[in-house]
């Protein structure tokens, strides 16, 4: 029998699959139902047989009747069983590897304050952040990431808010509208704004009702550092 296709495989029948699975593979014979249950989070064997009462009708699973541990996964549907449990497992290895980026220093997201010489060299050498790969852009390159924390509450709007932590992507240009730190070359001071060409000059926009934009005369004045690809909120 080919697994049939009137039903869709739902996450409670992909985790009853995956202990059948694991645990045949293990012992040589199938789980019980209270096995099936205490690896699971269905809280009754009733529930664990109208589950696989489900799996049998699709053609994922054969039992005997009167003979116990005889459930198992039909050989017309290992691939696909495989394939559905194979990418399961793929999705939960994305989530959980995580990327360390460096907190290289802090940033104002308020007026301009002057930097050190070093630029973003607030925090010591050994000052990381870790966070799941998952939540980087996928066409964001995870190379030279570094993260820098807020001070200031110029961009509430856009949810940045004092004491945040964004990660940055460097770059040195911008594109309008896009979220940056950008530093001001004839002072040596540094801001977090929205970037906009606007002809000859450049816009630098807060996002917060009670303050006015920076404008500067030419974007020759100013340097691009990087743009923000995340913001983990601090709570």
């Amino acid at each position: 029998m080919t697994p049939k296709t009137r039903k869709q495989l739902k996450e409670r029948h992909k985790q009853v699959l995956e202990v059948i699975q694991e645990y045949r593979a293990k012992h040589g014979y199938a789980p019980s139902y209270r096995e099936i249950c205490a690896r699971t989070d269905i809280t009754s064997t009733s529930m664990v047989n109208y589950y696989l009462e489900q799996l049998e009708e699709m053609g994922y699973i054969e039992r005997s009747e009167n003979i116990s541990r005889s459930i198992k996964i039909t050989g017309a549907a290992q691939e696909k069983v495989d394939r559905v449990l194979g990418n399961v497992k793929q999705a939960v290895q994305d989530i959980s590897r995580s990327l360390t980026i460096p907190v290289v220093g802090r940033i104002v997201a308020s007026a301009p304050i002057p930097i050190p010489e070093t630029d973003f060299s607030l925090f010591d050498a050994e000052s990381n952040i870790d966070i799941p790969e998952s939540l980087i852009p996928f066409n964001v390159q995870k190379e030279n990431l570094f993260a820098l924390e807020v001070d200031g509450d110029s961009m509430i709007d856009a949810m940045v808010n004092d004491g945040d932590m964004i990660i940055m992507k460097p770059v040195q240009e911008a594109k309008n509208g896009e979220m940056v730190a950008v530093r001001f070359k004839d002072r040596n001071e540094t801001t977090l704004k929205h970037f906009y060409h606007e002809g000859d000059r450049v816009r630098l926009q807060p996002a917060n009702p009670t303050m006015d934009p920076i404008y500067v005369d030419s974007s020759t004045d100013i340097e691009v550092q990087g743009k923000v690809v995340l913001v983990i909120r601090q709570i």
